[in-house]
């Protein structure tokens, strides 16, 4: 763990970093180049200090015949370690904590979050 994950860590735990997570009540509709990647009822909302919230969607939601895997990978000291798909047209479009390190972010485990910018977040039809 780098000295920056470790202060990052320090912070939430003081209450200084928050993360929390509830199921939405909004419907979550993703588009590229409108082809529509997902729609759904079920996505889970994650709230994190200093960001707007973040949609998380299940997997069976998600268009995932037209997912690639990509190569790119992130680590955040508050959910654990990241990896992206892509869809054609946009690189690292949708990434995924697959197994969340901290318990605050276990919620979100293998669902899938888009990238608002690089594809079109729209909640209950109006940008995200």
């Amino acid at each position: 763990m780098t000295a920056t994950d470790k202060i990052k860590q320090a912070a939430h735990k003081v209450g200084a970093h928050r993360i929390s997570t509830r199921p939405s009540e909004h419907h979550v509709r993703v588009e590229a180049d409108g082809q529509v990647l997902a729609e759904s009822s079920r996505a889970m909302e994650l709230d994190e200090t200093g960001l707007p919230t973040r949609y998380y969607l299940p997997r069976e939601d998600v268009r995932t015949d037209v997912l690639s895997a990509s190569d790119t990978t992130s680590h955040c000291p508050f959910k654990g370690d990241a990896t992206y798909f892509s869809v054609p047209g946009v690189k690292d479009a949708l990434w995924v904590y697959e197994a969340p390190s901290e318990d605050d972010a276990k919620p979100i485990a293998g669902m899938l979050a888009p990238w608002p910018g690089r594809v079109t977040v729209l909640v209950d039809g109006e940008p995200a």
